[in-house]
C-alpha cells in the first residue's frame, strides 16, 4: 500500500505551497486581430512587429505529446488560448485530438470571437466542450477604442449566436473593467444577457505584461460592480463548482441566469491556484504573472523521451512557489522595472 501511495504522489506533484496540477492552458497562436491596448497595444506590435514563424510554434503534434503528459502528471481540463486562436488554421482538429486524450475531462476555447461565427459549429463537432468570448462593452465606440481600433462588435455578438446555436454552453463573456473608461457599461451587458444562459463575468484591470501603463486608479473592485449590479437586480452567492474556480459566482434572485466576478487585485486566488501554462512556442510557465519560463520544445524536438520531459515538467511544478496577486504591492515597489511575460503569448 505504501508503495502504491508513493507512486500515486510522484504521479500528481504539488508545488512548494501543496497545489496540486489541474488545468493547462495553451497558447496555439501569438497572433491577434485585436490590438487591445491592456494586452497588445499598437504602439508596440505594429506591422512590423516580428511574431513568431510557424516553424517555430508547437505543431499539433507536439501539443498532444506534451499534453498527454501533462494529464499524467494530474491535468484534467485543457483551454485554448492565444493570441486570438482562431486565427490558427484547422485548430478543430486539435481540439479532436485533445478531446480523445483519455483523462481530459474537459476541453475549452478563449477568443475575441471574431471568426467564431464560422467556426462554432465544427468546434462544437470536434468535441469542444466551452467557450470564453472576451467582450468588454457594447458600446460601440467603447468597444473599438478597447480592441484598439477594429469595429467588429456586431461580428462577436453574432459569433456567440452561432456559438449558442452550436450548443456550445454555457458560454461565457469575459470583460475587462478599467474605471472612466468602460465601467459605466457594465449594466448594458448584464441586461443584454440575462436571461439568455450567457454568463457574464468581469475582470478586474490587471498588470499583466509590461506594456499596458497598468495603474490601481484604474481598477473597479469587484465589490463596487456587484453592488451597482444588485441594486439594479438583487443577487445572491452560489457555491463554486470545484477548487481552482477564479470566478466568484452569484446568481440573480429572479432565476434568470448568473454573473461571475474574478477579482486578482482585491482578492487574490494564488492559494487556489492549479495552473500551468504552455506558450505557441512550447516554454512552460507556472503563472500568468511569469518573468521566466522551461522550454520543452528544445528537448522535445531534440528527442527527449517521454520520462525525461515527464521529469521536467513535474520537477518545474514541484519547485512552484508563484504567488504573483498576493505579492503584488510588495513586488511592484521592490523591483523596477517589473519584467512580466506578456499576457498575449501565454494567454489569460
Amino acid at each position: 500500500m505504501t508503495a502504491k501511495i508513493t507512486d500515486l504522489q510522484q504521479a500528481r506533484p504539488r508545488d512548494m505551497l501543496g497545489r496540486p496540477l489541474h488545468d493547462l492552458r495553451i497558447s496555439v497562436m501569438d497572433r491577434c486581430n485585436f490590438r487591445c491596448p491592456y494586452c497588445m497595444p499598437r504602439e508596440t506590435f505594429h506591422e512590423h512587429y516580428r511574431f513568431l514563424r510557424s516553424s517555430e510554434r508547437l505543431s499539433f503534434d507536439e501539443i498532444v505529446r506534451i499534453t498527454r503528459l501533462f494529464v499524467q502528471l494530474g491535468v484534467r481540463k485543457v483551454r485554448l488560448t492565444g493570441g486570438e486562436p482562431l486565427l490558427r488554421a484547422n485548430l478543430a482538429e486539435l481540439v479532436g485530438d485533445l478531446t480523445s486524450i483519455e483523462g481530459v475531462e474537459d476541453v475549452a476555447l478563449t477568443t475575441n470571437g471574431v471568426l467564431l461565427a464560422q467556426h462554432a459549429a465544427e468546434l462544437k463537432a470536434n468535441g469542444l466542450h466551452r467557450i470564453t468570448v472576451s467582450l468588454d462593452s457594447l458600446d460601440a465606440a467603447i468597444f473599438t477604442q478597447m480592441s484598439g481600433g477594429f469595429a467588429e462588435l456586431e461580428r462577436v455578438l453574432e459569433g456567440i449566436s452561432a456559438a449558442v446555436a452550436a450548443g456550445l454552453t454555457p458560454i461565457k463573456i469575459n470583460t475587462v473593467v478599467q474605471r472612466g473608461i468602460n465601467d459605466h457599461t457594465v449594466l448594458d451587458l448584464v441586461e443584454r444577457f440575462r436571461g439568455t444562459g450567457v454568463i457574464v463575468r468581469f475582470i478586474e484591470y490587471m498588470d499583466v505584461g509590461n506594456r499596458n501603463h497598468w495603474s490601481m486608479d484604474r481598477v473597479v473592485p469587484s465589490r463596487e460592480l456587484l453592488a451597482r449590479i444588485h441594486a439594479r437586480w438583487p443577487v445572491h452567492p452560489v457555491q463554486g463548482r470545484y477548487r481552482g474556480e477564479v470566478a466568484e459566482r452569484y446568481a440573480f434572485d429572479d432565476g434568470a441566469g448568473e454573473i461571475g466576478f474574478i477579482s486578482s487585485v482585491t482578492n487574490p486566488f494564488c492559494g487556489d491556484c492549479t495552473r500551468a501554462r504552455l506558450s505557441s512556442e512550447g516554454v512552460f510557465y507556472t503563472c500568468l504573472f511569469a518573468s521566466t519560463g522551461v522550454d520543452l520544445r528544445g528537448p522535445l524536438r531534440s528527442g527527449a523521451s517521454d520520462e525525461a520531459l515527464l521529469e521536467l515538467i513535474r520537477s518545474t511544478w514541484q519547485q512552484r512557489t508563484d504567488r504573483y496577486s498576493e505579492l503584488r504591492s510588495s513586488l511592484r515597489n521592490n523591483e523596477y522595472p517589473l519584467k512580466k511575460i506578456e499576457m498575449y503569448y501565454i494567454g489569460g
